[in-house]
């Protein structure tokens, strides 16, 4: 201990006599006291500049999400039902929920809903949000809220159930930021996307990720937009939120994702904003929604029906029933014909012409490219307004013939267990339809039409095709059974 500290007095008394040096002293001064800090940064690995670069993007999300996060809303949905006990309502409502009566049998209750919305017009003091159908429903009463806290009473201006896409609008006093629009087919794989919302009612929570794919098929019932598919959480509450693009431009309407716990497990999807772009036009002129008709049932040409129709490849769709009296009957289109171009427009398969379809002008006419028995033909055809769903049912009865075939293959025989090579196989009925009348079932083999064999699937359609012929006689296998089936059209 003595010893050390005499070597700090030798210490102070050498830089006390060489002060007057002045710069040495303060070179001294400084290799003599410890410095952490600077030992730290000696050790910090070059990093080329990447720290800088995600400072950057950091930024870039922090300038995005204070730009759109004032024009994304939540949206609190009320919505009265009458139901009894074990009529499907859910757990919570049946035993918390408030009846308005107390009476045995159908009871009334209240069932809150969240969602999210954009807002995307505004005219003077009237702001117009968009969002999904599926959030308003048959919403009684629909409450906006801002992210700050502000809420306003919205009105309910149209319902597009086929893209899952609505709009309500709210009066403000004060100015509110509307979003800005991008353009959704300049998206790529790997593009950095935000999805704004208000997950399980969590105002304005902002998650980070990329574009997973584009144009992706599927998702709800009856919906016919192509996706955006993004890893950006999404979680219920987000459905009609904002996909957001690094320039702070709307490109996307969160809707779905595909989940097995309910959660987000990145698989989330977005209508594109281009797919929305006609629905916002039609909802701020009348709040009515026209999509275009062409008058059948179609199905994506699978693999074995390369062949069976001698087409070329497998895009395309096929016309499994056509309904009397629609814009493809009047056009003198058949069941057996394969589709291939509409409006100068490829067809890819049954998804793709829907859309098509869906997006052309009421009361154009547009030519239809197709294959009929191997052949290819262009028939004019005038797009009608498609109705509704159900009212579009009703009329199953005028459609021709109502079932859908499939060729029989070596693998069905097999399967069956049949002793037969020639003939269609039935796998599919629309319920109403003449077949459904007349008794034609799923998994029937059609053998013979009007005393005429049944070959080959191509044969079959050419059988059904004439116009003229009400009544049709079928010749089924049955479950090894013989049947005679009449079918009027």
């Amino acid at each position: 201990m003595n010893q050390r500290w005499t070597v700090q007095s030798i210490i102070s008394v050498s830089l006390s006599a060489l002060a007057v040096l002045g710069v040495i002293s303060l070179a001294l001064v400084s290799c003599a006291t410890p410095a952490p800090v600077l030992q730290q940064a000696e050790a910090t690995p070059d990093t080329g500049g990447s720290v800088d670069h995600l400072r950057e993007l950091q930024t870039s999300f922090r300038t995005v999400s204070e730009a759109v996060s004032p024009s994304v809303v939540r949206i609190d949905v009320r919505e009265r039902v009458t139901g009894t006990a074990g009529s499907g309502l859910p757990f919570f409502d049946f035993f918390f929920g408030r009846p308005d009566e107390e009476e045995p049998g159908d009871r009334q209750f209240e069932r809150d809903g969240i969602g999210s919305g954009v807002i995307v017009h505004r005219d003077r003091r009237d702001y117009f949000v968009l969002t999904n159908d599926h959030v308003v429903g048959e919403a009684d009463s629909i409450t906006v809220v801002l992210s700050d806290g502000t809420d306003f009473e919205a009105g309910l201006v149209g319902r597009d159930a086929r893209k899952d896409l609505a709009m309500v609008t709210f009066t403000s006093e004060r100015e509110i930021p509307v979003a800005g629009l991008g353009d959704s087919d300049r998206l790529e794989v790997g593009d950095w996307v935000m999805a704004i919302g208000s997950p399980f009612g969590y105002r304005n929570t902002v998650t980070v990720g990329i574009v997973s794919a584009v144009g992706r098929r599927g998702g709800p019932a009856g919906n016919i937009s192509d996706f955006i598919q993004t890893d950006a959480s999404i979680n219920q509450g987000n459905s009609g939120g904002a996909l957001v693009n690094l320039d702070g431009e709307v490109v996307g309407i969160n809707t779905w994702i595909t989940t097995d716990t309910g959660g987000s497990i990145g698989l989330g999807f977005a209508i594109p904003i281009n797919n929305a772009v006609r629905s916002i036009t039609e909802f701020l002129g009348d709040g009515e929604v026209e999509y275009g008709w062409l008058g059948v049932s179609i199905q994506s040409v699978e693999r074995a029906l390369v062949e069976a129709l001698k087409l070329e490849n497998s895009r395309g769709a096929l016309v499994n029933s056509v309904f009397g009296g629609s814009p493809a009957d009047e056009s003198g289109i058949l069941p057996g014909d394969v589709i291939v171009e509409i409006g100068g427009v490829p067809v890819r398969d049954s998804d793709d012409l829907i859309l098509t379809v869906g997006e052309l002008p009421v009361g154009e006419t547009v030519q239809v490219r197709l294959y009929r028995q191997g052949e290819s033909i262009t028939v004019p055809v005038l797009i009608a307004v498609r109705e509704t769903d159900a009212s579009i049912g009703q009329q199953n009865r005028q459609r021709w013939p109502g079932m859908s075939v499939f060729p029989l293959t070596d693998q069905i025989v097999d399967e069956l267990g049949l002793d037969i090579s020639t003939g269609v196989i039935v796998s599919g009925i629309e319920r109403g339809s003449p077949a459904d009348i007349g008794g034609v079932r799923s998994f029937d083999v059609v053998r013979r039409v009007n005393g005429a064999d049944v070959d080959d699937l191509l044969s079959f359609y050419e059988l059904i095709a004439n116009p003229d012929v009400k009544e049709w006689r079928l010749s089924v296998l049955r479950e090894g059974e013989e049947l005679e089936l009449t079918v009027v059209r």
